[in-house]
């Protein structure tokens, strides 16, 4: 029997963990015989210590054993998921899921809530008036057979470590260790029964990873840790200094995304989405590059065969399709505020802080402090400009939706500190900063 203090001394004194001593700790803290104090000790270790490839490989895949795991051998389409290490205004995966069920793979999608300044796929999809976010077993697996797509939250019984082993991250420092940030995303995504991956690790003021070291050396764990435990995988690093699109806040997102479906969205938004469903098409073996992908996904969205996948989502997770063929009849603010450029000579947008305009949606509602707290869907912003877009004195910028009259004012002063203007055009630097292609 391994005991715990043993294993939190080999990690302290920076020795590699053996995999049956990861595999106890993990077994530990589901069967509650590592008390929370030890467990808070051991990953401290590792937050100081780190993990080699092949100790975090082990510990996901351990914590993806914690509970069920999910087999689906009578999918005969390739499953291929992505996953975004967040940012703000990022509605990827509402439009990603139907595009790539439309080009012909499976999206068996598990995703999350929004918390602090980024918004969660979730809290958008339930937006939609009906839409179901946790789905049974056996409907899960009809669904995906049926139209090949599902987006859903995580059951109590997947990867029930992490769950854990997160609560206990928030209360001691330890959140930003990489590799027990891979192992928490990895366990999760392997636990779906998917074939491969696709990563958006996001990078700059609105992201998790501030720098572009910091999205690295995520990117880089990630891809090894996941193909050492043989899922094909790779992993776009994008920008998030700006808000991905025009919209930010939960129904304006989803309006968008339809938008976007439709062959109507904004050019920073799609180059993200367009690369993410080549890649995903590469690694699932219909096309043998990503330039092949391309043709196809262009038409399934002017055939208007993404938008029908889309529709399908929504029925089958019980949405009100209705609000999605008529968009204004998704949840809508009581107030819309217009605001202009305020200044006397032309300019262009010089920048719009992505930190700032989540943390200001979040205070109007559509975010959430605690993870129990309730979010308001029909809040948010729209920007009418972009970086380095020309604006004239008076010129609408941005319409701020919200319902508390009380806090509009607060909520204007912090959307002027969110933007800047240049008297010159600012240089515009490319959405997609690299692509670590796996295998």
């Amino acid at each position: 029997m391994l005991l715990p203090q043993e294993i939190i001394a080999r990690k302290r004194d920076k020795a590699a963990l053996a995999p049956e001593e990861i595999e106890a700790f993990v077994q530990g803290i589901v069967d509650g015989s590592f008390q929370d104090y030890q467990a808070s000790a051991l990953l401290m270790a590792i937050f100081l210590n780190g993990m080699s490839v092949e100790e975090t490989a082990c510990l996901t895949e351990a914590m993806m054993r914690s509970g069920r795991i999910i087999d689906l051998p009578e999918i005969n389409r390739p499953k291929v998921d992505k996953h975004s290490t967040g940012g703000v205004g990022d509605k990827v995966s509402l439009i990603l899921a139907p595009l790539a069920s439309a080009c012909g793979l499976c999206v068996p999608m598990m995703s999350g809530r929004g918390l602090g300044h980024t918004g969660g796929t979730l809290d958008k999809l339930e937006s939609i008036p009906g839409f179901r976010i946790e789905l049974g077993d056996a409907e899960y697996r009809s669904q995906l057979s049926s139209i090949h797509q599902a987006i859903i939250g995580q059951s109590p019984n997947i990867v029930p470590a992490d769950r854990i082993l997160y609560a206990l991250r928030d209360v001691t420092g330890t959140v930003e260790s990489i590799p027990l940030i891979c192992a928490s995303i990895l366990s999760k995504k392997m636990a779906e029964g998917i074939d491969a991956l696709v990563l958006d690790v996001k990078c700059g003021s609105g992201a998790f990873m501030k720098t572009k070291a910091e999205a690295y050396d995520l990117a880089t764990n990630l891809v090894r840790i996941s193909q050492a435990m043989g899922k094909p995988t790779s992993a776009l690093i994008t920008r998030m200094e700006e808000p991905l699109g025009h919209a930010v806040g939960n129904s304006l997102e989803v309006t968008e995304s339809i938008a976007c479906l439709q062959g109507n969205g904004p050019e920073d938004l799609m180059e993200v989405t367009r690369l993410l469903c080549a890649e995903m098409m590469r690694l699932g073996g219909l096309v043998p590059s990503r330039d092949d992908a391309f043709p196809l996904i262009e038409n399934a969205i002017t055939s208007g065969a993404a938008f029908a996948a889309f529709r399908q989502l929504v029925v089958a997770q019980g949405g009100d399709v209705s609000t999605v063929d008529q968009p204004d009849q998704l949840p809508q603010a009581d107030i819309c505020h217009p605001f202009h450029y305020e200044g006397k000579e032309p300019a262009y947008i010089g920048s719009i802080n992505a930190l700032s305009v989540g943390q200001l949606v979040s205070l109007i509602g559509a975010g959430r402090a605690r993870a129990d707290a309730l979010i308001d869907p029909s809040v948010g912003l729209y920007f009418h400009k972009k970086v380095g877009d020309p604006v004239a004195p008076g010129e609408l910028v941005c319409e701020l939706h919200i319902n508390e009259r009380s806090l509009l004012e607060t909520a204007l002063t912090r959307l002027r500190a969110a933007l800047s203007f240049s008297p010159a055009k600012p240089d515009k630097h490319d959405i997609v900063i690299d692509m670590l292609p796996g295998n």
